[in-house]
């Protein structure tokens, strides 16, 4: 690469062109191409994107082209940053950030412009993460990491009035650095967690950061310490335990066997189980959207206060483009013939309770569907989007509305406005009801329960081979004949199955209620 002219930089790279064809992405390189990176934008701020991956050696700024390419210290840690930011658009400013890797090898900006204001943020930000300069505000004695002091943090959760899953937590406290191993248990009847940093200094951040924080609005507590163990060590890959490091290792039967020294840590090694399988991707309100002083998304309680831009990494909640905190969902790219208010009702509302569900006069493949609350609505699109309905692959994001409006007296809507906000039909309405605890992603096996005790297997295969779905296998739970697990072709039928047979009346004054299951038959 030409080192002396400026031009040289990108001019023989050509990876502004790069959006225009159909060319394949770049092989894996150290160096990354950033695009539509806002003017006003700070190089410390760009760097911090960097920062959880690893070390960040260089960065060259084009400001006029809304680009920059930043350096990592390793190729390893650029893929590990843009296998992260590859579901989870970064943001700066508020504005979302596309990165790619570069066609440049290494970054030779010696004799360019403007790079000592560079340097000079490249030096302050590796001062941060190696623990030579104080947070500003930290109290002096916390400003440094303790010698040997251990990269686990033990987490305790108070409060526990919404699921809180391993992924929410990874999704947390990732922003602080690269999370390697987590594993969570229950522990005096309280949900806690044990999460291993790369880095000791990832931990002290985020300790810092995130003790006593809210990650729901009003509840669900941290309380963070630094655990006694030096490294974890995990034997599954499921929904309690994780090892990020190891994509090859079994999922167990659900119960994660701890080696003897994570016994003794935990207590007697038979009560460990996380309260709450399903649910993985809550929200957090520990959203990261802007600015220095973290704020959280509105709702939660007193913004995070980190100074440090470079140490939280500055990440919002993927698919924040809305209104981070909104209710209301824009559901994209539906099958305009076949969906209806009462099926999108019946399928959102397995995530949460729905008010209103608009299907746009004009646009019959959109539609607006209205929840309860702001965790319900990211549940809802982090289930959901993605997933295939009548044929087509349904998308969901926050929409920029902050409610769903009823037509006016005598306006032309063809019903396809409707507000469901007294049916009921909804799942949550109590308060720790215990379907907090079921709910899980879409699964082509369904869980059926309030069978009426006339009706037979055969039954309930008829209803659902008559509703178009092709059965695999069926069976009642032994303990209780109300309950049964049925099995179908796919996950598509399976939520076609649910939208369409929820509520079912099965007589005896019984109607079917049906739910995604975790397990399979």
């Amino acid at each position: 690469m030409n080192s002396s002219t400026p031009t040289g930089v990108y001019a023989n790279g050509n990876d502004h062109k790069k959006f225009k064809g159909d060319r394949p992405p770049c092989s894996p390189s150290r160096v990354l191409h950033l695009r539509k990176i806002p003017s006003d934008v700070t190089e410390a701020e760009v760097i911090s994107l960097g920062l959880p991956f690893g070390k960040v050696t260089n960065l060259l700024m084009l400001k006029g082209k809304s680009q920059a390419f930043l350096e990592m210290a390793s190729e390893e840690a650029a893929v590990t940053m843009v296998n992260y930011y590859t579901p989870v658009t970064p943001h700066l400013r508020s504005q979302p950030v596309f990165i790619q890797y570069s066609n440049h090898r290494e970054l030779k900006t010696d004799n360019l412009p403007n790079q000592a204001r560079v340097q000079a943020a490249l030096q302050a930000v590796s001062a941060v993460q190696s623990g030579s300069l104080a947070l500003p505000g930290a109290p002096t004695n916390e400003g440094t990491v303790l010698p040997g002091q251990s990269p686990v943090l033990r987490i305790i959760i108070e409060n526990l009035f919404y699921p809180v899953t391993l992924e929410v937590l990874h999704q947390i406290f990732s922003k602080f650095g690269t999370v390697l191993k987590i594993i969570t248990f229950t522990k005096n009847n309280q949900f806690q967690a044990l999460l291993q940093y790369a880095d000791p200094l990832n931990a002290h951040y985020a300790k810092m950061a995130l003790d006593g924080q809210n990650i729901y609005n009003a509840c669900c507590t941290l309380r963070i310490d630094f655990s006694k163990l030096t490294s974890l060590n995990v034997k599954y890959n499921n929904d309690k335990s994780r090892d990020f490091t190891r994509l090859d290792l079994p999922t167990g039967d659900g119960q994660p066997s701890l080696e003897p020294p994570m016994a003794a840590a935990f207590g007697a090694p038979g009560i460990i189980s996380s309260p709450y399988a399903g649910a993985a991707g809550f929200a957090p309100a520990i959203g990261f959207p802007q600015g220095l002083s973290v704020q959280t998304v509105p709702g939660a309680l007193g913004p995070l206060a980190v100074t440090s831009s470079a140490v939280t990494g500055r990440m919002a909640i993927p698919g924040a483009s809305g209104i981070p905190g909104n209710s209301v969902l824009l559901v994209t790219n539906l099958n305009p013939d076949l969906v209806t208010p009462h099926g999108l009702f019946i399928l959102f509302g397995v995530y949460g309770d729905v008010h209103r569900v608009k299907i746009m006069f004009n646009k019959k493949e959109n539609a607006l569907v209205q929840m309860a609350d702001a965790n319900q609505a990211q549940l809802a699109m982090n289930h959901l989007s993605g997933q295939r309905l009548y044929g087509k692959v349904l998308r969901a994001t926050l929409s920029k509305h902050q409610a769903v409006q009823l037509p006016r007296e005598g306006q032309e809507d063809q019903g396809l406005t409707k507000d469901f906000s007294n049916s009921p039909l909804h799942r949550f309405k109590k308060p720790g009801s215990k379907n907090f605890q079921n709910i899980f992603p879409p699964s082509a096996t369904l869980h059926l329960s309030n069978i009426p005790p006339s009706v037979t297997v055969d039954d309930l295969k008829n209803l659902f081979t008559e509703a178009g779905c092709s059965v695999k296998a069926f069976k009642f739970f032994q303990k209780d004949r109300k309950m049964a697990l049925i099995q179908l072709g796919s996950v598509e039928e399976a939520i076609q199955a649910l939208i369409e047979l929820h509520n079912h009346d099965l007589g005896e004054n019984h109607h079917l209620r049906v739910s995604f299951s975790k397990s399979t038959i």
